[in-house]
């Protein structure tokens, strides 16, 4: 686990104290995205429904992660809003176990997500908030998250190789209760600093309008994972994998993620955030053309490598643009919208998702592509939209 520096003001093990709770955080999403549509699927619901379910929480929970992130800059404590969430997903995960219809998902699985949203980009602006104050390395914290939501997935791929889809609601709940175990562990920062005034009175603008282009660019890219998340684990069971390689599937990607996470320090040095977002929505577009060819599993496997770029460069690009350019009492907020651009992105990408399948199939993947040319266009827009370069 991450050490703490020698630092006579910073909360005790705060590094570890924040790795723990990305990896229960993430690590409910070891358990979502790969095997939540395979148990839709075990209900009998078609891939429109499937599509819905999967999608109209993200459109809901883009509204209560940016309200709680900006409430959470006004309190004298952030981190009791971790508590809060982690305490709403227990009670409605545990409440979709005996689930059998579309309405009856649909309305818990909303609430669910609404519920847990909040949760991430709070405890990234406490962590950004010791990156900022105390000089804490924020890629060998976050990497936690990925590790947790590797063995998260592996765990959760042999129960449902054993027991069968049924699971996941169950396994799902114990992971919210891992959250709540977490949020109790997150250090506390008391409130935000406050910004200073400009010499003439007035206060400094919060952050340009290049940062706002950057992260709609950013986010357009990153929502091409949305027919990645709902349906390649579908497609994968049906081209004959086990549930073991449908979970070493995701995992070998994470795990690409975490050697990326690793060396970020070291990447962070050579390249310019705005620079890893480019390669990351670069090696999307290749990502997705490759990934609608008909694979078996040793190609799916090497190919799933591509996700530490068109994830984790783009992710850790933004968290490393945001340190750079908003001050500490702006911290929820920006995280909060930077949430919001990806949920409405995403969202809009994960309903389509279910059109583009039943239609096209695997080759829905040639439009995903697409709108992540459109993302890489819009971040390199953004770049002409800065007044200084560095």
């Amino acid at each position: 686990m991450p050490q703490d520096p020698v630092l006579s003001n910073a909360p005790q093990h705060f590094a570890l104290r924040c790795a723990i709770a990305y990896g229960a955080a993430l690590g409910v999403n070891g358990i979502l995205l790969p095997f939540f549509p395979v148990w839709l699927r075990g209900l009998s619901l078609s891939d429109f429904e499937i599509g819905i379910i999967l999608s109209l929480p993200i459109v809901l929970r883009v509204l209560s992660a940016p309200l709680a992130g900006m409430l959470a800059d006004r309190m004298a404590e952030r981190a009791r809003i971790l508590i809060g969430c982690a305490v709403l997903a227990v009670i409605t995960a545990a409440s979709l176990i005996p689930a059998e219809t579309f309405w009856f998902v649909l309305i818990l699985f909303t609430l669910q997500g609404m519920a847990f949203a909040p949760f991430t980009p709070v405890l990234e602006s406490i962590t950004v908030t010791g990156v900022r104050r105390w000089g804490y390395r924020y890629g060998t914290i976050r990497v936690w998250g990925s590790i947790g939501f590797v063995v998260i997935t592996l765990i959760a791929g042999q129960a449902v190789s054993r027991f069968g889809g049924t699971i996941v609601p169950l396994a799902a709940t114990l992971a919210y209760g891992l959250t709540l175990l977490a949020a109790f562990c997150v250090p506390r920062l008391g409130r935000a600093a406050q910004r200073p005034s400009r010499a003439g009175g007035g206060r400094a603008r919060a952050f340009p309008n290049d940062l706002y282009l950057l992260m709609i660019g950013c986010t357009v890219v990153q929502s091409t994972h949305g027919m990645y998340y709902a349906f390649s684990a579908i497609h994968w069971q049906q081209s004959g994998f086990s549930g073991n390689q449908i979970g070493m599937l995701w995992s070998v990607g994470v795990l690409a993620e975490i050697a990326f996470f690793f060396l970020s320090g070291a990447i962070a040095r050579r390249l310019r955030p705005e620079t890893l977002i480019l390669i990351g929505s670069c090696v999307a577009i290749g990502r997705w053309i490759l990934f609608a060819l008909p694979l078996d599993f040793g190609p799916a496997l090497a190919l799933q490598c591509c996700h530490a770029f068109s994830f984790a460069f783009l992710h850790f690009g933004m968290q490393q643009k945001i340190v750079e350019t908003v001050h500490e009492s702006q911290e929820s907020t920006v995280q909060g919208t930077f949430f919001f651009y990806n949920g409405v992105f995403l969202a809009a990408s994960t309903f389509a998702s279910g059109i583009l399948y039943r239609e096209l199939g695997q080759n829905g993947y040639f439009v995903m592509a697409a709108v992540a040319v459109l993302g890489t266009g819009l971040s390199l827009t953004s770049r002409r939209l800065q007044p200084q370069r560095a």
